[in-house]
């Protein structure tokens, strides 16, 4: 079994980037979602799937 990650062991400025990418992977996601629906590129479509990935695995608190 993993061990859950302690925030407060983090360096703090560690601990800022992570509250800043949790606030902001939703919007950048939805954004990316509509982009893909509108222009589909290969690049569209794997930022959506790197984005789509980033915010599971923050909600999740893998990292």
């Amino acid at each position: 079994m993993r061990r859950r990650i302690n925030p407060y062991l983090m360096p703090s400025w560690l601990r800022t980037i992570r509250r800043l990418v949790g606030q902001l992977i939703i919007p950048f996601t939805i954004f990316q979602a509509i982009r893909t629906l509108i222009f589909p590129t290969t690049l569209d479509v794997f930022l959506l799937i790197f984005f789509l990935l980033i915010a599971i695995a923050y909600y999740l608190d893998i990292f």
